[in-house]
């Protein structure tokens, strides 16, 4: 009986030692995608760098950061209006120019071919775009 006992003991051991002992290979899949990892962890990595970045540019203007005031910006929606409006005016046959304190905008429109002129009044330069083919609807 003694036997038995040791037996079934050995037995249930190397059964045990059989089971646990078995393993594979360990494969080291890397994290960050400019070594081959996943691509999607990419924005969760710099913005984890970006949280732990306490570093402040000196050369930041300070400038940017200034927020337009209110009459600024109707000066601004005010221009862009009267610029949609010249360049709807176009589809009338109408050509029309725009002058304000920082550019002016000439459109001519001749027969299916439409020309802006772009001056800055500061430094004087004048940009053109030209646009052919152009067809009334």
């Amino acid at each position: 009986m003694n036997r038995t006992i040791t037996a079934v003991s050995t037995c249930l051991c190397l059964t045990g030692f059989s089971l646990i002992c078995q393993a594979t290979e360990l494969v080291y899949t890397p994290v960050n995608p400019n070594f081959g990892g996943n691509p999607l962890n990419g924005p969760t990595l710099l913005n984890e760098a970006q949280a732990q970045n306490d570093y402040k540019d000196p050369d930041l203007k300070r400038s940017t950061t200034t927020a337009t005031s209110a009459l600024e910006r109707f000066s601004q929606q005010l221009q862009s209006s009267l610029l949609s409006q010249v360049l709807t005016n176009i589809r009338n046959g109408n050509t029309g120019s725009l002058t304000t304190d920082a550019f002016i905008v000439n459109v001519i429109d001749d027969s299916g071919s439409l020309s802006i002129q772009i001056t800055d009044r500061v430094t004087g330069e004048i940009s053109e775009v030209n646009v052919n083919g152009l067809t009334s609807n």
